[in-house]
């Protein structure tokens, strides 16, 4: 339907994403396994379409003649050839229809895990680059770990304004757990806390606090990264 409602239009994968998955967060995938799906009820080949063509770098658009039909009975006289198109592309539309509810409720990966920005809890609440890049140093560190999944960043963006509990957060992501933690500091010592929230129950997997000296910020990042990250990969089954 978003297609035919743009018949002619180049319509991006953003755009497609927008319309049919409004309130999921899924990724690009999806706009391609619904038009594979299209192409292949339809009988299509994406090199040489007659339905759906592929512009590259751009999107993709119907080529296909597309009319709205009313509800006057159609006598056999009056049969028209995009009468079958729009009823080859309505079974279509009805073989993915549970394409949205099968990405938004897709089995989650037991070792898929989203890392929250790190919140700068200091007094003067001015260490908020070194808690991005206690963030940053986090991920990258994970991103390693075998078996370890993580949530793109990029993926927070569409839930970040909505205060979602951590379970629902996790849940709206589809990652099994949710890291996230804190930075302040006392004197001369810096004190990072971290915390692993289960989405299943809300509960608090595993939480762990380091104690550094304030010098070499980023050996810091680097030394508390690599510990959390070996903590997890016990942890994270």
């Amino acid at each position: 339907m978003c297609l035919i409602e743009s018949a002619g239009e180049v319509l991006s994968a953003d755009e497609i994403l927008k319309q049919v998955w409004p309130d999921v967060v899924v990724s690009p995938d999806s706009v391609y396994q619904a038009i594979t799906a299209l192409r292949r009820q339809l009988g299509d080949d994406s090199k040489n379409p007659a339905y759906i063509a592929t512009v590259p770098r751009r999107g993709y658009r119907l080529i296909a003649a597309a009319e709205e039909i009313n509800n006057t009975p159609i006598k056999p006289a009056s049969y028209r050839p995009w009468l079958v198109f729009s009823s080859l592309l309505l079974v279509a539309v009805l073989a993915v229809a549970f394409i949205p509810r099968l990405a938004a409720s897709r089995a989650i990966n037991p070792r898929a895990i989203a890392v929250l920005p790190f919140q700068d809890l200091t007094d003067q609440m001015g260490e908020e680059p070194f808690a991005d890049g206690m963030t940053e140093e986090l991920i990258s560190q994970l991103a390693k770990a075998p078996g370890v999944i993580i949530s793109p960043p990029s993926a927070q963006q569409d839930v970040k304004d909505k205060h979602l509990s951590n379970a629902e957060l996790a849940k709206a992501l589809h990652v099994a757990f949710i890291l996230e933690g804190s930075v302040r500091k006392s004197g001369n010592t810096l004190r990072v806390a971290a915390r692993l929230t289960r989405a299943s129950d809300g509960f608090i997997a595993w939480s762990e606090s380091y104690d550094r000296s304030w010098n070499d910020k980023l050996m810091i990042q680097e030394d508390i990264a690599g510990e959390v990250s070996k903590a997890l990969s016990r942890s994270v089954h």
